[in-house]
């Protein structure tokens, strides 16, 4: 199998990963916590996150991978970490999860699936689609009542780790982002950074 594309600094990403065969990759609120406690401790320091969303058998995230402009001469370098950084999150959570139920075996698909967003005008359209996915998946009848996705700590004034103020600006404020979540986003705009996001 061919090597996934390196993620270059400075870009956007919408990363998305299933469980072997469909199957759960989550199965108590604490595994959703420690998924994200890894998350927190791998991913965060490569890469800022805009938009997230963990169901029981996969996950979405919208990143930038951090990296100035001027970063040229330490791009493959940040390519690397970033790319590791994913690696060490996904089979250190994979190991976990196989001690914890006694299972063994791949717990993700061996595809990683990592498109680059490179129009402004798919950041809208993929964070309304990430933030529904729980409820077009069928897993909630209210996709704004999911409890492990950005969309009501985007909303809310507390604490988050997902840059609120980035992903308001996209929608012109508050106002504009509840209203572009009501509306289904034509998937078909979006198609190559959705692929493989089957029912």
């Amino acid at each position: 199998m061919s090597r996934p594309e390196p993620l270059l600094c400075g870009q956007y990403y919408h990363i998305y990963k299933r469980g072997n065969d469909g199957r759960p990759l989550f199965r108590e609120r604490r595994n959703y916590d420690y998924f994200l406690e890894l998350y927190a401790r791998y991913v965060e320091p490569v890469a800022e996150t805009y938009t997230c969303c963990l169901m029981s058998n996969h996950f979405h995230f919208l990143v930038r991978i951090r990296g100035s402009q001027d970063c040229q001469s330490l791009e493959d370098w940040q390519s690397y970490e970033a790319s590791r950084a994913f690696s060490n999150l996904f089979s250190t959570y994979a190991k976990a999860f196989n001690k914890a139920y006694q299972r063994t075996g791949s717990l993700f698909e061996k595809l990683s699936r990592r498109n680059l967003v490179d129009r402004d005008r798919y950041f809208t359209y993929l964070v309304v689609y990430i933030h529904r996915n729980p409820q077009k998946h069928r897993f909630a009848d209210d996709f704004g009542r999911w409890p492990c996705s950005s969309y009501r700590a985007i909303l809310s004034h507390g604490a988050s780790r997902v840059d609120r103020q980035a992903v308001l600006d996209w929608f012109d404020g508050r106002s504009g982002f509840e209203e572009a979540h009501v509306t289904l986003v034509d998937e078909t705009i979006i198609e190559p950074l959705i692929a493989g996001d089957k029912d």
